[in-house]
Parts: C-alpha cells; sequence; structure tokens
C-alpha cells in the first residue's frame, strides 16, 4: 500500500510540475482497496492515471504507436479513457495563446479518430452481416439448385415440366421465379457489399491520415512544451535578474542613507551633551525637589486626617441633622396632639358648665317643690346622654 501511494504522488507531482496539467473532478485511486482488495475499478482509475502520463511525456509517440498496434476494441477502451481523463485536465499556468490552440487541436484530432474508429468498427460489423448474408442466399441457392435437379430428374421420371398446367409444370415456374428473386437479392447484397467495403477503404484512408495528424501535432505540441519550457526558464531568470536589480538601488539607498545617518550621530553627539549638562542640573533639582517631597508628603499626610476629621464631623453633623428632623417631626405631631386635647379639655369644660347649670336647675326645681319626684328619671337619662364616654 505504501509503494502504491508512492506511485500515485509520483503521478500527480508529474502532472503538476512536469506537465503542467492539474487533474479536476477526477476520482483518485484508493490505494487501500487496491492494495488489500485488488479492487478492479480502483485499480482502473489507477491505470487511467498512468496512460495520461504516457500519452504526455516525452516517449509519448512510442505509447501511442504501441496503442496503434492493439486491436480495434482495445484501442477504442484505451482512447475513451484517455479522452475522459484529459477533458477532467485543466492547465496549471497558462504560457501562451498557441499553446492552448495547439492542445485545442489535439483533443479534437484524438476525437476525430475516435469517431472513424467508431463508424469504422459499425461498418466492419455491417460488411460481416453482410457475408453472413451473402453465405445463407448462396447455401439456400444451392439447396434451391439440388432441389431443382431432382424435380427436374423427376420430371423426366413422370410428367413434362413444359406443361404449366401440370403440377411439376408449376412447381418448376415457381421454383425459377423463387430462383431469379434469389439471384437478384445476391447481385444486390454483393454491390451493397462492395460500396461498404470501398467505404470501409476510404475510412481507413482517414483513420491513416488523422494519425499522421495526430504524429504531426504531437510533435508540435512537444515543440510548444519545450518553448514553454525555456519561457518559463526564462521568466525565472528575468525574475532573477529584477531582484537584483532592486538589492542594487536597496544597496545605493543604504549608501545615502549612511551619509545622513553620520550627520545625525553628530548632531546626536551634540545633544547628548546638552542633555548630560542638563541631566546635571536636573539632578541638583532633584536633590532640592527631594526635600520638598518630604515636607509636601508630610503636608499630604496632615491633609488626609484632616479631612479624615472632617467627614467623621460631616457624619457627625448629619447624624444631628437627622435626629433634629425626627425630634422636630416628633414635637410637632406632640403639638398637635396636645392642640387636639386642649380642644377637647375646652369642649369638657363647656359640658361640665352646662352640666352643673342643669344640676342647679334640678335643685332649685326640688327645693321650690314645683317638679314632681316622678319628673326626675327623665332628667337623669337626659345628663346621662349629654355625658360623653369619654368623660365617663
Amino acid at each position: 500500500v505504501s509503494n502504491l501511494k508512492k506511485i500515485l504522488k509520483g503521478i500527480l507531482d508529474y502532472n503538476h510540475e512536469i506537465l503542467g496539467q492539474q487533474i479536476n473532478d477526477f476520482t483518485l485511486p484508493d490505494v487501500n482497496l487496491i492494495g488489500e482488495h485488488a479492487d478492479a475499478a480502483e485499480l482502473g482509475r489507477m491505470l487511467q492515471l498512468i496512460l495520461g502520463c504516457a500519452v504526455n511525456c516525452e516517449q509519448k509517440q512510442e505509447y501511442i504507436q504501441t496503442i496503434m498496434m492493439m486491436e480495434e476494441s482495445v484501442q477504442h477502451v484505451v482512447m475513451t479513457a484517455i479522452q475522459e481523463l484529459m477533458s477532467k485536465e485543466s492547465p496549471v499556468s497558462v504560457g501562451n495563446d498557441a499553446y492552448v490552440d495547439l492542445d485545442r487541436q489535439l483533443k479534437k484530432t484524438t476525437e476525430e479518430l475516435n469517431d472513424a474508429l467508431a463508424t469504422k468498427e459499425e461498418i466492419a460489423q455491417r460488411c460481416h452481416e453482410l457475408d453472413m448474408q451473402v453465405a445463407a442466399l448462396q447455401e439456400e441457392k444451392s439447396s434451391l439448385l439440388a432441389e431443382n435437379q431432382i424435380l427436374m430428374e423427376r420430371l423426366n421420371q413422370s410428367d413434362s415440366i413444359e406443361d404449366p398446367n401440370s403440377p411439376a409444370g408449376r412447381r418448376h415456374l415457381q421454383l425459377q421465379t423463387q430462383l431469379e428473386q434469389l439471384q437478384e437479392e445476391t447481385f444486390r447484397l454483393e454491390a451493397a457489399k462492395d460500396d461498404y467495403r470501398i467505404r470501409c477503404e476510404e475510412l481507413e484512408k482517414e483513420i491513416a491520415e488523422l494519425r499522421q495528424q495526430t504524429e504531426e501535432l504531437t510533435t508540435l505540441a512537444e515543440e510548444a512544451q519545450s518553448l514553454k519550457d525555456e519561457i518559463d526558464v526564462l521568466r525565472h531568470s528575468s525574475d532573477k535578474v529584477a531582484k537584483l536589480e532592486s538589492q542594487v538601488e536597496s544597496y545605493k539607498k543604504k549608501l545615502e542613507d549612511l551619509g545622513d545617518l553620520r550627520r545625525q550621530v553628530k548632531l546626536l553627539e551634540e545633544k547628548n551633551t546638552m542633555y548630560m549638562q542638563n541631566t546635571v542640573s536636573l539632578e541638583e533639582e532633584l536633590r532640592k525637589a527631594n526635600a520638598a517631597r518630604s515636607q509636601l508628603e508630610t503636608y499630604k499626610r496632615q491633609a488626609v486626617e484632616l479631612q479624615n476629621r472632617l467627614s467623621e464631623e460631616s457624619k457627625k453633623a448629619d447624624k444631628l441633622d437627622y435626629e433634629c428632623k425626627r425630634l422636630k417631626e416628633k414635637v410637632d405631631s406632640l403639638q398637635k396632639e396636645k392642640d387636639r386635647l386642649r380642644t377637647e379639655r375646652d369642649s369638657l369644660k363647656e359640658t361640665i358648665e352646662e352640666l352643673r347649670c342643669v344640676q342647679a336647675q334640678e335643685g332649685q326645681l326640688t327645693t321650690t317643690g314645683l317638679m314632681p319626684l316622678g319628673r326626675q328619671e327623665p332628667s337623669d337619662s337626659l345628663a346621662a346622654e349629654i355625658i360623653t364616654p369619654e368623660i365617663k
């Protein structure tokens, strides 16, 4: 299986790198099925790929001649397989228009050759059928002649065949008519056979011409392939020249940039000296700043402490404000309750004053004796109704 995988990879690399063809929409053979089960279909696909390499390689003329020497049925199968594979191939990079036209013309010639082979097979089959018909007619003619001879002998022994009214004469006329028809059919079939033989010879000449054209196109395809290879080499060389020219230009720019860099280095050295002086002065200022920073840190800590105290006092003030509001609301509610109780007290005082007046009036009536004893109960009930439940 590993060897088959290597062969398959080599075929694909050869098609891509050497022939410049990419196989598309073609089911690659499964080497596992070939190695383990000898699958005929997968093996056929592998042989089809090998045939494609054979008819496109440098020694393809030898392989094409070998294919042409095979039987016609084998040629037909091989050409069909090659044509199917070529229909799945597409060029990886197009070289020039002439090569594409040549490839298209080669495919067209291959198709015409296949059609001619198929027509030749049909004509050969027809000729074979006509030969069989002629042989059958000749055999039937021989049997009729033998039968005619037998009848003639019988006729000589019995009746005369010249009498058309006799049975022998009628049979003789019938056989003679049938014999003439068979002779005409035989002549017609012989003429058709000659016509088909002439047509077959013409097709063989056309096939020979097509084979010659195929060989010429194959030679032109080889020349086009070699020209394409030369073009690829020249293109690669031109790419290298362009790269070298770009490198030379880049080196020139680098040399120009080097002078600028030297001037920039001098400027940087001067700036560096100035920066060193500035650094010394800045270090002195930094020492002063560090002393001021320590004092500033002390102030910051004090400010943080004061801020914390301020936050605590603010929280206390907010709490006292909340308590003050709550007490104020409570005082307001108590004041309202106080006003209500005062109002109720005033109403109770008025009620008590009224009750005292009523009691005083009842006492006067009792002392004077103007009111009967039986009339005291309604006044008591009236006093009871005047006294509210709160007073009770």
